[in-house]
């Protein structure tokens, strides 16, 4: 069987340079369907990877925001690229304090991953919640939803334009000397405005929007809230975010194709302006650490550290500080969260109402 790589590279060879959005999404389905990436023989750790204490934090939040919608009896609890299921694991945890709650949800997880979907179902099996599995957001049945995506639009394809005399040219992946390099379409695209600097990147996150946009309308039609954590800025911006992890270090984007996980930085002022256009309302941005701090993440692992050894203490004291780590490359600066909400939900814990996409925290 010819590896994936060469079929990619024998692709591009014969059928011409591809967009990097195309690129991503070839690389992407087959890198998530063929391994756990996760975890320290993967490529890359999650927050809920390095503690309990998120998604225990999660947990409570998805608690008081089902009280602020009134208690619905019945709720689908959603989770878009659960990786190994230790995020719902503990989110489900917290939600034992109110037991109300687990009656009323059926779990449901967005993952098209068969080594995933193992690993998320053992981590679920003493749980007790009633989990199915779907392709796609739109085949979670109708009803109201709670919503978490840890870690997923990052991993969405992305457009890249590249500023030229000519305007914006969409940047491309083709093959020179059985190597991937990059290029530009010759004509540049239409409806962009004109560049300000030549050579600067613009990232366009088309599939991004589109899944926005769809949880958005479910949200209006069905009532819910759906809490996006990631890692991000506040856009417009302009810059080359794309990146390879592999065995939990940078590697060159081109060079093992679908053998590295590939992300971008999210834009969430772009996600947050879809959402308003469907008429949701929008909280936040929030950096990871102020969020966690709001909900206490401070005193919970106090309370952890009380039933803990010594050594146990000092994983809990390093975990809080990983987590909630400020300066440009600390995860509680990096990270930010922005939440989405039906529109008779004014508030949520932890994040501010942004009436505008022009507001930020």
């Amino acid at each position: 069987m010819i590896p994936f790589p060469s079929r990619v590279r024998e692709m591009i060879a014969h059928e011409g340079p591809i967009t990097v959005e195309r690129y991503m999404s070839l690389c992407q389905t087959h890198y998530y369907a063929t391994r756990d990436p996760l975890g320290a023989a993967g490529d890359f750790t999650t927050a809920p990877e390095i503690s309990q204490m998120f998604g225990e934090l999660i947990g409570l939040w998805m608690l008081e925001v089902w009280h602020a919608m009134g208690r619905p009896p019945a709720v689908r609890l959603i989770e878009l690229g659960p990786g190994r299921g230790t995020l719902m694991a503990d989110l489900l945890r917290s939600a034992r304090l109110l037991p109300d709650f687990l009656s009323a949800v059926t779990v449901h997880l967005v993952e098209t991953s068969p080594a995933l979907r193992e690993r998320q179902q053992s981590a679920l099996a003493a749980s007790g919640a009633r989990v199915e599995w779907h392709d796609r957001i739109e085949d979670v049945p109708a009803g109201p939803a709670l919503v978490v995506a840890n870690e997923f639009f990052d991993a969405l394809p992305v457009r890249q334009f590249v500023a030229t005399d000519r305007g914006w040219c969409e940047r491309l992946v083709g093959v020179e000397q059985d190597s991937l390099i990059f290029g530009l379409r010759s004509e540049p695209e239409r409806g962009l405005k004109s560049p300000l600097r030549l050579g600067d990147i613009l990232e366009l996150p088309l599939g991004s929007i589109d899944l926005v946009r769809t949880l958005s309308r479910r949200l209006g039609r069905d009532t819910g809230a759906a809490l996006i954590i990631d890692y991000g800025y506040w856009g417009p911006a302009f810059g080359d975010t794309l990146q390879a992890l592999k065995g939990h270090a940078y590697a060159d984007p081109l060079a093992e194709p679908g053998e590295a996980d590939l992300t971008t930085h999210v834009d969430f002022q772009a996600l947050a302006q879809a959402a308003l256009e469907e008429n949701v309302l929008v909280h936040g941005l929030a950096t990871q650490g102020n969020f966690l701090e709001a909900l206490g993440i401070g005193a919970r692992a106090e309370r952890l550290k009380q039933r803990a050894t010594a050594a146990q203490a000092a994983d809990i004291d390093n975990a809080l500080a990983r987590l909630t780590e400020r300066g440009p490359k600390g995860m509680g600066e990096l990270f930010k969260v922005l939440a989405l909400t039906h529109d008779g939900l004014a508030g949520v814990p932890g994040l501010p109402h942004s009436p505008s996409p022009s507001a930020r925290s």
